[in-house]
């Protein structure tokens, strides 16, 4: 049951975490609060998940990471139940920070697969655990969006109380011992002040309108993460238990991995962000097709479902394509995708199809992702390599919700509630450009690999 259970619990947590997306509009009505205060219900489990998830990453490389997977799975049920009971919206947003603490449990399923699995078997679970945390977003999605249909907000939130509760029963079931010998102080100091940055940097890629209203101002809280990340830099080389190896970050296959990670992750939610916003865009507009949020989470589908299928071939072209090649195909497919979007979207069957293959692509990625880093990785720090990459990861992604906002903003005439349709051309070809430098960045690590192995 180990293998099972570790899926189910990382499609849990990657759904959960992504319930508020479809659900912002109900809960502005519900609560009676602005689109904007709604959103935060999505930003603050991205947030949680980001801070949280190179502390949970540190506290799984030791010997308590059963306590660690159950204790915060606890907590991700804790908030469900903040989320269903009829409370004021403060602890909503509450219980969806409590929620988001769960996308840290990823990179411990991994822990745990390479852990007790043979080393084959292992790598092709990781694989998919990969996978399976980024296509759960496509499986919440329109459950979500149904329940909130049929029976309000609540109801939709019920859901992730009920999965959740499975998935804590099913850890305590399943979830083994952390190997003896292991062990992992925390470095408070250093979680401290990389959460500030991270909060900075994840606060300024949620709110659009400061960039736009108060320039100065967000120029200077950026120039204050950047600053609180060289100093967490600091104090992590100067650290004897540092909160992640940033020795180890610095080895050009995982500074490289990290860099095609992150302009990756800008170039691939911005296209699912532009699919999805495309399809609700009312007829009147010119452009779009009115659908309602259960039938536009329906496009979610092929890119969950193509992402599956990637991510169960990769495993087995692994044997003769090595991973960062398989990074650069995967980011060309992606690459397609904004291509297929930016030249035809007239028709609704040519957004599925550019939903799935962008659902190929970011599932071929994410596959091939964890062979790069783990490939020169010990064993014990598995967690805290991964969790670092998905820190990137979701720095990404808040990114590039962030530029296609600003970009169809700009596209947004004086007196118009809708961007003209050139300004999503704009943005696909933006994305192309992201997607080129991911793939060159993958060419390089394969190059540098090729002349590792054949000196």
């Amino acid at each position: 049951m180990l293998v099972p259970s570790l899926m189910f619990i990382a499609l849990v947590v990657a759904a959960v975490a992504s319930l508020g997306a479809p659900l912002i509009t109900s809960v502005a009505t519900t609560f009676h609060v602005s689109l904007g205060s709604a959103q935060w219900t999505l930003t603050v489990a991205l947030l949680s998940g980001a801070v949280a998830t190179p502390v949970l990453g540190r506290l799984g490389a030791g010997p308590h990471r059963r306590a660690t997977i159950l204790a915060t799975l606890a907590v991700v049920v804790a908030g469900s139940a903040l989320t269903v009971l009829p409370l004021p919206f403060a602890w909503l947003l509450a219980g969806r920070a409590a929620q988001g603490v769960g996308l840290g449990l990823t990179a411990l399923m991994m822990g745990v697969a390479r852990d007790h699995l043979p080393e084959e078997r292992s790598a092709a679970v990781i694989a998919l655990i990969s996978v399976v945390s980024i296509i759960g977003a496509g499986v919440g999605y329109p459950l979500a969006a149904l329940l909130a249909e049929l029976g309000g907000v609540r109801a939709a939130y019920g859901l992730g109380l009920v999965v959740t509760a499975a998935a804590l029963l099913t850890a305590w079931r399943s979830m083994p011992e952390a190997p003896e010998g292991r062990s992992a102080h925390l470095d408070v100091a250093g979680a401290v002040v990389l959460a500030a940055a991270l909060l900075l940097v994840l606060f300024l890629a949620g709110e659009r309108n400061l960039w736009s209203r108060h320039l100065a101002v967000a120029a200077g809280l950026a120039f204050v993460a950047v600053v609180l990340l060289c100093v967490w830099a600091v104090i992590e080389l100067r650290s004897t238990t540092p909160l992640v190896d940033v020795r180890a970050v610095r080895h050009p296959a995982v500074a490289g991995a990290n860099l095609a990670m992150f302009v990756g992750g800008i170039g691939m939610y911005l296209l699912l962000t532009l699919i999805t916003r495309y399809a609700q865009t009312p007829h009147g507009a010119g452009y779009g097709f009115g659908l309602t949020t259960f039938v536009a989470g329906l496009v979610l589908i092929p890119f969950s479902v193509l992402g599956f299928v990637a991510g169960k071939l990769t495993p087995r072209v692994r044997t003769r394509i090595a991973d960062p090649l398989l990074l650069a195909g995967s980011a060309v497919v992606v690459g397609g995708g904004f291509a297929l979007f930016a030249a035809a979207r007239s028709d609704l069957a040519e957004l599925f199809a550019a939903m799935g293959v962008l659902g190929f692509g970011v599932g071929g990625f994410s596959a091939a992702m964890p062979g790069v880093i783990l490939a020169v990785t010990p064993k014990s720090e598995t967690s805290s390599a991964m969790s670092f990459n998905y820190v990137v990861r979701s720095v990404g992604y808040s990114l590039g919700s962030a530029i296609g906002g600003l970009i169809l903003a700009a596209g947004t005439g004086p007196g118009h509630l809708f961007p003209d349709d050139s300004a999503y051309t704009t943005a696909a070809l933006v994305g192309i450009g992201a997607m080129a430098i991911t793939t060159l960045t993958s060419l390089a690590l394969a190059r540098r690999r090729s002349s590792e192995t054949n000196p």
